[in-house]
């Protein structure tokens, strides 16, 4: 689910050194214990959760120096859970087909290298199954570009056309993939449809409704987290110095990774959505139909849904949730059906792939 690496080769490029923790509350419980090892062992400058447990009580957690409780991160790929949610209320009101191709919505636009958006379906863009190239694997060809592109605007179309150099990873529905550029195409297919902005539609179907006060979608050119936040950072060759990158223009995520939150605020949303509360019973289905996904996290046993994951949790049954990374930020949630939930962030991207799995299993011993 990494959102701006080039691949793996530029998030899994370097590491810093590990900063103290602070706690956050007098009960060093186990979530309290995986935030200070993500931070004192893997080395993340930071960390902050929210749980809720089996009991239904709330809890916020942080650790590492100058995190605020409950601060407002880059949520990157989470986002595409917004834009699925966007998508299927459309396909819910009959606007659009989950099963017509691109092509129809966007004429002409997926086209070249091999590339055809007339065999490539709504759904396979969700589920992650169109064989499309990934624009990271364009734009961001080194570990420095993590920094020197962090302040460069995207627009959306040049995003498609930087994937379209490249030719399709497999045929349309025969394999599962992750790519950002499906989800820049759901985002452009919603505009299209709605004559709206993605962005305002997330505002008013979701983050409204929901009362997610500090959920927002930045505008153009906005660089900054516009409330309590923590610092944000990357490292971009092994043993280099965690370089703070807090202020970036957002915009090569977009539809697939553009929004800000907090934990709190995302755990709010995935509730409701595992809940049934923002689709209707058909696209709710859809949505929680999966396809195995052994590569969307180094940890075991994950499916893709439209949108949203499956995971099994090592202590029994299965949680939903999706996880994001940009620069400057790690985040990787997991929701019940019987109402746990938990949210973990880290201030920095990983360098590793034991700190990868490592946010995972946090959010899983939180869980469990």
């Amino acid at each position: 689910m990494i959102l701006v690496a080039a691949g793996a080769s530029a998030v899994l490029a370097g590491a810093g050194a590990a900063v103290p923790a602070a706690f956050a509350g007098p009960a060093r419980d186990t979530a309290q214990q995986q935030l200070d090892h993500l931070v004192q062992a893997d080395g993340f400058p930071g960390a902050l959760a929210s749980v809720r447990g089996a009991g239904g009580r709330v809890r916020e957690y942080t650790s590492g120096r100058g995190v605020p409780t409950n601060g407002q991160v880059r949520i990157g790929s989470n986002t595409k859970t917004f834009t699925a949610v966007v998508v299927l209320q459309l396909v819910g009101e009959g606007k659009i087909d989950l099963d017509q191709t691109v092509e129809h919505y966007l004429p002409g636009i997926v086209r070249g290298n091999g590339n055809d958006g007339a065999r490539i379906t709504v759904h396979q863009l969700l589920q992650q199954t169109s064989g499309l190239p990934d624009y990271d694997d364009v734009l961001f060809t080194r570990p420095e570009d993590l920094v020197g592109l962090s302040h460069a605007y995207f627009e959306p179309r040049r995003l498609v056309d930087a994937a379209l150099t490249k030719p399709p990873s497999f045929a349309p529905g025969t394999r599962w993939e992750y790519s950002n550029t499906n989800y820049v195409l759901a985002g452009l297919i919603a505009e299209r449809v709605t004559q709206r902005p993605i962005g305002e539609e997330i505002t008013r179907r979701i983050i409204e409704p929901l009362r997610l006060r500090d959920t927002y979608w930045l505008g153009v050119g906005e660089q900054r987290l516009r409330g309590r936040h923590p610092q944000g950072y990357v490292a971009v060759a092994p043993g280099a110095p965690w370089v703070d990158v807090t202020e970036m223009d957002p915009s090569l995520g977009w539809s697939a990774g553009q929004l800000v939150s907090t934990p709190a605020d995302l755990r709010a949303f995935l509730e409701a959505l595992v809940a049934g509360k923002l689709l209707k019973p058909a696209q709710q289905k859809a949505m929680m139909t999966t396809v195995p996904a052994a590569a969307f996290e180094p940890t075991e046993h994950w499916d893709y849904g439209l949108g949203l994951a499956r995971h099994a949790l090592p202590c029994g049954g299965d949680a939903w949730g999706h996880g994001g990374d940009i620069q400057g930020f790690e985040t990787r949630n997991l929701v019940t059906t019987d109402g746990r939930s938990a949210v973990v962030a880290v201030t920095g991207l990983p360098t590793t792939e034991q700190m990868v799995a490592d946010v995972s299993n946090a959010v899983d011993a939180a869980l469990c």
